[in-house]
């Protein structure tokens, strides 16, 4: 049985989760999408061929190879027998928005909400990131270099840590 956008973390959480900065760019892979979509990945992939001329290499690309392992490193999963005879195609923001008029379910439009809220977010986030940097900047400009300490921890704390292995939740969850 597919979850619904409602099972599990809310959206948001889970699209934060899948984001990925990959070619200096978030985005989010096609395995990722098909969960939150609550739909095949083969299906959501056929969907998308059917419409190529609507997702340009800005909006889609399909993974290279040493990123696919680089990926796979990251997340821990093996390279072994099984999995997918294709490297995963990637979709920018704009390449989730054009989903929603490739995939026409009312669950594709609520989760596209959803996912477009999330992009928003943490766009929001790094933008507050970059603010608090300016001012810090103007702060250690303002000061002499007794609180150097300082600003160099502040600066520590601001930085976002590298992406750590998806992991899976642990624990029960009850169904409301």
């Amino acid at each position: 049985m597919a979850k619904r956008p409602t099972d599990g973390p809310p959206v948001p959480e889970r699209v934060a989760g899948a984001t990925v900065l990959l070619r200096a760019q978030r985005i989010i892979l096609d395995s990722d999408l098909a969960k939150l979509y609550g739909v095949p990945i083969k299906s959501l992939v056929r969907a998308v061929k059917r419409n190529l001329d609507r997702f340009p290499t800005d909006f889609m690309f399909q993974l290279e190879k040493q990123e696919v392992a680089r990926l796979r490193y990251q997340s821990g999963t093996s390279n072994g027998r099984g999995g997918r005879r294709y490297a995963p195609y990637a979709f920018t923001e704009q390449g989730v928005a054009m989903l929603s008029s490739v995939l026409r379910s009312k669950r594709a439009v609520h989760v596209n909400i959803e996912i477009m809220r999330a992009f928003v977010g943490l766009r929001r986030v790094l933008a507050s990131n970059q603010a608090l940097a300016r001012k810090l900047s103007e702060l250690e400009a303002k000061y002499d270099s007794q609180f150097r300490v300082v600003f160099d921890a502040i600066r520590e704390l601001m930085t976002v840590p590298a992406p750590a292995a998806r992991q899976r939740q642990i624990g029960f969850v009850p169904s409301d």
